[in-house]
Parts: structure tokens; C-alpha cells; sequence
């Protein structure tokens, strides 16, 4: 998001400096203190859409300015804080999903935190988003998120879809639900891992990676990235972007163990979790 917002702001300093004009000319023309182009420029405030059209009135460049506005509105859309997503509950938060999941044919999903939730058994579902509901204090639809979350699934053995999963070896033993929720919910993923269109790579915890572990990202086809942050839900549809996190997929993919190695270490979390 940082990044767009720079790359706006960029091409607002060439239509300024193609026009001859300074940051102080801009200013003036525009009718603004000066500090306030030198904000704009340099990413620290958001133009509104008044400013852009101010500024490219100014700078003669009147035909740029809409083009200009939808790059600032879709970097305002791009983040959506957790609780205006969640306003009218978790249930509808996880409805709200579906058609992107249906018309997604190729999903790439990397996880640092929890096991994803395309391959989450029910208890596990539950006892992650009970505890979301209590922290931010939403309304008590949790079976309804759930049973969402769990209506979703259904990608997984429908149509001609390919999962590529990827979890750091710390998911396997963050305790979430219990001894017998995870317990569970490692013995699913075992069972998830021979489907012929999953792939489910683990990625070892060892002292020596080149690759540190990164915020969890999905990446929908080559249309869509989403990643969880602590603050919020993050969508991403830029193709420099998307590559990015493509990139990272990848570099994770290839610290990652698969088949035997990855039943190995989740088979080692199920004993450490009877222990």
C-alpha cells in the first residue's frame, strides 16, 4: 500500500516538474500552504480527489487527473481495517468471501500464524474465531462464521482448482483449541495432503534460513493478493504487486519439505501435542 502510495505521489512530481513549475509555484497555484504539496509529494498525506484535480489544472495536465483519482481511490480501498470489515459480525465477514474463492482457479496460500482456513477442521475453525470475536469484541455469531468458513470448503473437491499450502513448522504447534482440537486439526492435515490437486509444503524451523517468515498473504490466480495484518485485511490487485508476493511464495516454497518429510514433522507435532 506504502508503495502505491509513493508511486502516486511520483507522478504527481512529474506532471509539476514537466510544467516548469517548482513546489512552491504548485502551492500557490492551488491556493495551499506550501507544506502541503510538499506532503503530497512526498507521500506523507493523501490527496483527495480535489487536490489531483487542482493539481493537474494547474500544471496543465487536466487530461491526467482521472486516471490519477482512481489510483488514489484504489489505494484508499486497498486496506480495510478489522472492524469495519467486521462491523456486522464475523458470519458475513466470511460470506463476504465465496465468489472470490468460486472464481479463483488457482489458490496459493502462505501462513505464519494459523493453519489456513480452506483446510481447517471445524474445532479448530471455532476456537480460532472465539477467540478473534472476545479480542475485538464483536457480536457472538461464531457458528455462523463457522459453519461459512466451513460451506467454503467445498472448493477444495469441486471443478478442476489447484491449492498450493504453505505453513511455517511453528503453526503445527501453536496450540489453538486444545490438546484434542489440534490434535485433530494436524491429523486433517495429513489427510488434506494426499488430495491429487493439494500440494501442503512445510517450511522447517532451522537457524540458518535466508528467507525469514513474513505476514500471512493469499494469492487468488495472478488477479488478487490478500494478506492478514494485525490491523486489518489488506488487498492487493497491482501486477508489480502481485508478483512480489509470487515471488516470495516461491522463495518459501523452496525451504519448504513435502510428501513423507512434511507427514514427518506433523506426525512429530501430534506426539509433542499427547505428550
Amino acid at each position: 500500500m506504502q508503495r502505491a502510495r509513493r508511486e502516486l505521489a511520483a507522478r504527481l512530481r512529474e506532471i509539476r516538474i514537466d510544467a516548469g513549475m517548482s513546489g512552491r509555484d504548485i502551492a500557490r497555484a492551488c491556493g495551499w500552504h506550501p507544506s502541503k504539496s510538499s506532503r503530497i509529494e512526498n507521500a506523507r498525506t493523501p490527496p483527495s480527489a480535489g487536490d489531483i484535480r487542482s493539481w493537474c489544472r494547474s500544471c496543465g495536465a487536466k487530461d491526467q487527473a482521472a486516471d490519477l483519482i482512481e489510483l488514489a481511490r484504489m489505494v484508499d480501498g486497498m486496506f480495510v481495517e478489522w472492524r469495519r470489515m467486521e462491523r456486522a459480525g464475523l458470519g458475513q465477514a466470511q460470506e463476504a468471501r465465496l465468489p472470490l474463492y468460486e472464481r479463483t482457479r488457482r489458490f496459493r496460500s502462505y501462513s505464519s500464524w494459523l493453519v489456513p482456513g480452506l483446510i481447517q477442521t471445524r474445532g479448530y475453525t471455532s476456537a480460532a474465531l472465539h477467540a478473534i470475536r472476545q479480542r475485538r469484541g464483536l457480536a457472538d455469531d461464531v457458528e455462523q462464521a463457522v459453519t461459512a468458513r466451513m460451506e467454503r470448503q467445498r472448493v477444495l473437491y469441486e471443478g478442476d482448482r489447484r491449492f498450493a499450502f504453505l505453513v511455517e513448522e511453528s503453526v503445527l504447534r501453536t496450540g489453538v483449541g486444545g490438546t484434542e482440537v489440534m490434535a485433530g486439526q494436524l491429523g486433517h492435515l495429513i489427510t488434506i495432503s494426499s488430495l491429487p490437486n493439494v500440494s501442503l509444503g512445510v517450511v522447517p524451523m532451522r537457524p540458518d534460513r535466508d528467507r525469514w517468515p513474513a505476514e500471512g498473504f493469499w494469492i487468488y490466480d495472478t488477479a488478487q493478493v490478500n494478506v492478514e495484518l494485525v490491523s486489518g485485511y489488506l488487498t492487493i490487485t497491482q501486477p508489480r504487486e502481485i508478483s512480489l508476493y509470487a515471488k516470495a511464495f516461491d522463495e518459501l516454497a523452496a525451504l519448504a519439505v513435502y510428501g513423507p518429510q512434511a507427514r514427518s514433522l506433523i506426525t512429530s507435532a501430534i506426539d509433542i501435542t499427547h505428550s
